[in-house]
């Protein structure tokens, strides 16, 4: 059943959500979502019961809970559209300059088109105008296949072949600094020797298939990411530029050992003809934004210090000509292209994606904020910040796709209230068996915890009469036939407890630029950096 039957399902519901910034594909909501269309599957009404409404919602009660309660990025989401808008309308207006010719393929693009996509670090989009259109990425994949091998490699190893100073050149000079090594990756030639980076060790389908995946990964499989074969082929055959670059490379040692130029090039030319949309890039954008995470899947995808890095270059070199212009004016780390689309990041508060093959020059007057080092709510030294209340409220809802969530962010889910009590506790006292079996063998929880009573899990279970918990629990510590360590800072560090993998830092307080009580701020900086519409370069 599609997203549109469970919009006719509940319109009340579906217009409330959409108020948040919240959408139905949101992989956060698919099971409260799939519950819903079963519903109507099932009983073919959609008139739904107080009873089964709040089963279907207590299935991801946590973030419908952040949505309703105000307590994502963009407080007033409803008001900074319709702010969003008259700015967006107002550049409609501007239709001067031309689409790129040097690739004929794109020359050929509607030069009408205009659309722009916000999405927030939290999740909360919104689309204006031409959103859904594809188009190719071209240079906008830039710094993303930068952050990919980067993250892959080690920034070092990256930059032993290519700089990340500006050029002080057009983007397709045949040049190289002073240590034989194109100026930075966001330059036709450092992209070319980041392609080459790109799993070296697979052949060149696969490596093809790898960076088609990441970027899909990037856009949390929501929209559209293709490719498109004949901008591709367009490409290929007009290339002359950048076959000089690759062989002026390759006279002066600037290529990893083994590289084969002509199939590193194919693979350039083949990134740079994948599809998006204003929608999917926004997406991309809020990734980069938010420290390397995904806000709609919140899997940790690229390295913070490589992300970093990337904003960093994006906002020194992203822009091409224009980047000293874009950031004296703006401040923000951007990315443009050929194309016309525009990948602009603002830290911590989100992406931005334009698409426009004509350039809509619209500069701003200035804009305050040059924060590059995304404080990410997940941080590998990890500081806990989610909140206990999440957590237990989780546990009385049996919110399964909430513990996942506070899994993949590497929580300390042996957390207890005031009354010492874990979320163990609150789950096994409920009966929820699935909540039960995942904080045990997922997340390693201390199943002999006891609150300020004396009771344990178990004696929970068996107090409210839930068997198949009793059953389990028992099982578990026969077979465990010791009690699971506590995960403290202590115990992350010590060898003999190897601790998982994201540690989150999610400081609510350092994502200050949206969390204003009054929406009219929000509307206020948008106005100040928004509508810069795509260079054409």
């Amino acid at each position: 059943m599609s997203i549109s039957s469970f919009q006719n399902l509940s319109p009340s519901i579906h217009k409330e959500l959409r108020r948040t910034g919240l959408r139905e594909d949101d992989p956060r909501l698919k099971d409260t979502v799939n519950a819903f269309l079963e519903f109507k599957r099932k009983h073919h009404t959609s008139n739904i019961p107080s009873e089964d409404f709040r089963r279907c919602v207590s299935l991801n009660i946590v973030m419908l809970s952040r949505a309703f309660g105000s307590e994502l990025t963009i407080k007033d989401f409803e008001n900074f559209c319709g702010d969003v808008r008259a700015i967006f309308e107002d550049c409609r207006m501007n239709t001067e300059g031309k689409n790129a010719s040097y690739i004929p393929q794109l020359s050929k693009m509607n030069k009408d088109y205009w659309g722009v996509s916000i999405c927030s670090i939290d999740g909360q989009r919104a689309s204006f105008g031409d959103c859904s259109v594809p188009f190719t990425i071209q240079s906008v994949n830039k710094p993303l296949t930068y952050a990919i091998v980067a993250t892959d490699h080690g920034s070092d190893l990256v930059h032993k072949y290519v700089g990340f100073e500006p050029s002080g050149r057009s983007f397709n000079e045949i040049t190289l600094d002073a240590k034989n090594r194109p100026h930075n990756p966001m330059i036709n030639s450092g992209a070319i020797i980041t392609s080459a980076l790109i799993k070296p060790e697979l052949s060149i389908s696969e490596r093809f298939e790898y960076i088609f995946e990441k970027f899909k990964e990037l856009a949390a499989g929501v929209g559209h990411v293709g490719f498109n074969n004949s901008v591709f082929l367009s490409e290929k055959t007009t290339a002359w530029r950048n076959f000089a670059l690759a062989y002026f490379m390759k006279e002066h040692g600037c290529f990893p050992p083994g590289t084969d130029i002509m199939e590193t090039l194919d693979l350039y030319f083949q990134v740079c003809s994948l599809e998006a949309t204003c929608e999917t890039l926004s997406i991309i954008a809020a990734t980069l934004a938010n420290g390397g995470v995904n806000p709609l899947t919140e899997k940790k995808l690229l390295e913070p210090d490589v992300v970093r890095d990337t904003l960093s270059i994006c906002f020194s070199c992203g822009m091409y000509d224009f980047s000293g212009q874009f950031a004296f004016q703006v401040g923000v780390p951007a990315k443009s292209s050929v194309s016309g689309a525009i990948m602009v990041i603002i830290p911590n508060v989100c992406g931005i994606a334009c698409f426009s093959p004509p350039p809509r020059q619209k500069l701003v007057s200035k804009f305050g904020f040059h924060n590059f080092a995304p404080k990410s709510r997940y941080d590998e030294k990890g500081s806990n910040h989610v909140n206990l209340i999440s957590i237990m409220f989780s546990a009385l809802q049996g919110d399964i796709s909430a513990f996942r969530r506070f899994s993949l962010q590497g929580v300390d889910l042996n957390q207890k209230d005031y009354d010492s009590r874990t979320a163990l506790h609150i789950s096994a006292a409920e009966g929820h068996l699935e909540v039960v079996r995942f904080l045990i063998e997922r997340c390693n929880v201390d199943q002999n915890a006891k609150d300020r009573w004396g009771n344990t899990p178990l004696s929970e279970a068996d107090r409210f009469g839930h068997q198949s918990v009793v059953s389990y629990l028992k099982g578990a510590c026969s077979r465990r036939k010791s009690r699971v360590p506590l995960l403290s800072t202590s115990a992350r560090e010590s060898p003999e407890y190897p601790y998982c993998p994201l540690q989150p830092v999610f400081d609510l307080q350092s994502t200050n630029l949206l969390q204003r009580k009054n929406s009219e701020d929000c509307a206020i900086f948008l106005a100040e950096i928004f509508f810069l519409s795509p260079f054409c370069i």
